[in-house]
């Protein structure tokens, strides 16, 4: 009896046969079973993926940071699905410092060079170090962002309700910043210009802007004052700029004499007491006009020019004022008191009352006849 029978070997090849054997309909294969993997195999989602990169790189170049890197990440709590470890913690504020002094640096080093270029104006300088600022923070904030490995589709849920909220908290900051921009780009305001303000009285005065910031400009009064005027209010109300397209400054000094005085005269001394004035200009010259005929004088109006409003306008006036009382006073001219008229009623009361003044007794007054 052989073993090697045609029978005994149908018989031995059997089970392969059925182990190749396609499955029943509704079954699942053995090896697509054993393939798939348990749900409680399935890690715990990263929000911090750079922190794990940078903890399996210690721990390969150093056993013993890599063991307190290790201890660290040991402790971790969860939050359903995600796991926040202590390493996860320090290593994302270490980013972010390291981000936000890289992004300083550079921001200052830009600005340092710009402001060294000579074929930069005051108005192109500002300009370029705002876009370079933005460029800066934009490419800083990426930057950070893939440097952490934050896993940006987590935050999906709530990027809808925060994207709206930032957009309505930073929608005066946007305006003021693009305002900004526009007001550097077509040059109608710049530092070192003079333009009047209001305070919050209602009063106007005028100031230099010291700066043009992200989200206003700073103006700066003859008496120290600094005002912050969004940029915003620049764009949409009118603004009196009294250096956009040229310093010269026109100053009004209002002077009044006597009906006496020799007219002639007096407007050739108001034109050499202004001509006098130390910041006034030669050209163009100064004038003199004819204002009107008040109750007690005749009004004149000094007109002279200035190029350097930011130094005030008023010690312009007290200047002029000064010369032209000295050669006033040199001529003879008067400069009236006020002068009025006063008509009084005559009556009994009044009768008496000038009697009294001139010492003696004051007219009786008329007797009534009684009636027949």
């Amino acid at each position: 009896m052989s073993l090697s029978s045609p029978a005994s070997t149908v018989d031995l090849a059997a089970p392969e046969a059925d182990s190749t054997a396609t499955p029943a309909p509704g079954e699942t294969p053995a090896a697509e079973t054993a393939a798939t993997p348990s749900p409680a195999a399935t890690p715990d989602t990263e929000i911090v993926s750079g922190a794990d990169t940078v903890r399996e790189d210690i721990a390969e170049r150093s056993e013993t940071i890599g063991g307190i890197v290790n201890r660290l990440d040991g402790l971790a709590f969860e939050i359903g699905d995600w796991r926040i470890s202590a390493f996860d913690v320090l290593f994302t504020v270490a980013a972010v410092l390291l981000v936000l002094a890289f992004a300083w640096t550079a921001t200052r080093l830009v600005r340092s060079g710009l402001r060294r270029l000579p074929q930069l104006d005051s108005t192109q300088s500002v300009l370029a170090e705002k876009i370079a600022t933005i460029v800066i923070w934009i490419a800083t904030f990426l930057f950070g962002i893939d440097l952490l490995g934050i896993d940006l589709t987590a935050l999906t849920v709530f990027s809808g309700a925060f994207g709206l909220a930032i957009g309505f908290g930073l929608q005066k900051t946007f305006g003021n910043l693009i305002s900004g921009i526009i007001l550097l780009m077509d040059k109608s305001i710049k530092p070192g210009d003079v333009i009047a303000v209001a305070d919050q009285s209602g009063q106007q005065t005028f100031g230099q802007i010291r700066k043009i910031g992200i989200r206003a400009i700073s103006v700066v009064t003859r008496d120290e004052r600094e005002y912050l005027i969004p940029n915003e209010n620049l764009m949409i109300n009118q603004v009196e700029n009294w250096s956009y397209s040229s310093r010269n400054v026109r100053v009004q000094v209002p002077v009044g004499v006597s009906y006496n005085t020799d007219m002639e005269l007096a407007e050739k001394l108001m034109l050499k007491a202004a001509a006098e004035a130390n910041r006034v200009l030669e050209t163009p010259p100064p004038t003199v006009w004819w204002s009107g005929f008040g109750d007690n004088s005749v009004d004149f109006t000094i007109h002279c020019w200035i190029n350097d409003p930011e130094d005030g306008v008023g010690n312009v006036r007290s200047a002029v004022l000064k010369n032209l009382w000295g050669l006033f006073k040199e001529n003879g001219i008067e400069i009236p008191y006020p002068q009025r008229d006063i008509n009084l009623r005559d009556n009994a009361q009044m009768q008496a009352l000038i009697a009294a003044l001139g010492g003696r007794e004051p007219p009786s007054p008329p007797e009534e006849t009684a009636p027949q």
